[in-house]
């Protein structure tokens, strides 16, 4: 399998947050997410990138106790016309435990991912 298809393997779920991501040159605040998985995520409204430009991930999680973001680094993989593919390249340990969280409860069939294995992504 090759990198592509590995990355394409991971658990996708439609997931719809807001978020900035933080260039060397350039940040972008309030953007939306479209798409998110424990290895990345599609962020809307992002122009003229580079693959290959790397930049901070926030995620901004608004719960109904505390809002939470999720901070994590990332690299431009993906270029579409409504935004950017991040593939995330480092991340803590809390952050992937509820990029994990939010994958299970978005997902549309939560009983198929306790066979799937999120540390062999």
């Amino acid at each position: 399998m090759n990198e592509h298809d590995d990355r394409r393997h991971n658990a996708r779920v439609s997931f719809h947050a807001t978020g900035d991501l933080e260039f060397a040159d350039q940040k972008f605040s309030g953007c939306e997410t479209e798409n998110l998985s424990t290895k990345g995520v599609l962020m809307l409204g992002i122009p003229a990138r580079a693959l290959g430009d790397t930049c901070t991930v926030s995620l901004h999680l608004s719960g109904t106790s505390d809002d939470i973001t999720l901070t994590m680094q990332g690299e431009v993989v993906r270029l579409e016309d409504k935004g950017v593919g991040v593939h995330f390249t480092e991340i803590d340990l809390d952050s992937y435990t509820h990029l994990r969280n939010i994958i299970y409860y978005n997902t549309e069939d939560p009983d198929a991912l306790k066979e799937f294995s999120f540390e062999d992504e």
